[in-house]
C-alpha cells in the first residue's frame, strides 16, 4: 500500500498539502503516481496565478493518461517546481519530497474543511477510493 505521511493533508483527488503559516505546498500523493503510470511531462500554473479552491491547476501526462491536479486551497500561485517539468519521473519517486508540484499563498490560515488527514485518507484508500 502506498505511503501517507501523518504531517500533510490529502484530498480525495489524491493531492497533498503541507502548509507552512499561509503557504500551501502542493504535489500528488504516491497512491495518485502509482495509478497515473510513469509521468513524462508536467504543466505547472504561472506564478502569481489566481487560483480558487478546486480549480484546474496543473497537469501530469504519463504514458497512459493525461491527468488533472486541482487546487486544494484558494490563493495566488507563489512557486512552481521547475525541477519536476526537467525531471518529470522525480514525481513517481518521490512524490512528498522533490516531486513537489506548486505553492500557493493563501488569503489567510483557515484551511478548507474538506480537507482530509492521514488516517481519513487512507481509509480513502481503504474504500477503494
Amino acid at each position: 500500500m502506498a505511503t501517507t505521511p501523518t504531517d500533510l493533508f490529502y484530498t480525495k483527488d489524491h493531492e497533498w498539502v503541507r502548509v507552512d503559516g499561509t503557504t500551501a505546498r502542493v504535489g500528488v500523493t504516491s497512491h495518485a503516481a502509482e495509478m497515473i503510470g510513469d509521468v513524462v511531462y508536467v504543466s505547472l500554473p504561472d506564478v502569481g496565478t489566481s487560483m480558487a479552491k478546486g480549480d484546474s491547476c496543473a497537469e501530469l501526462e504519463s504514458t497512459k493518461s493525461v491527468n488533472d491536479v486541482y487546487a486544494p486551497v484558494g490563493g495566488a500561485i507563489k512557486a512552481v517546481n521547475d525541477a519536476v517539468a526537467d525531471t518529470p519521473e522525480t514525481i513517481n519517486s518521490d512524490p512528498y519530497g522533490d516531486g513537489w508540484l506548486f505553492e500557493i499563498e493563501m488569503p489567510g490560515t483557515e484551511l478548507p474543511a474538506d480537507l482530509l488527514d492521514a488516517a481519513a485518507y487512507q481509509e480513502i484508500l481503504a474504500s477503494g477510493g
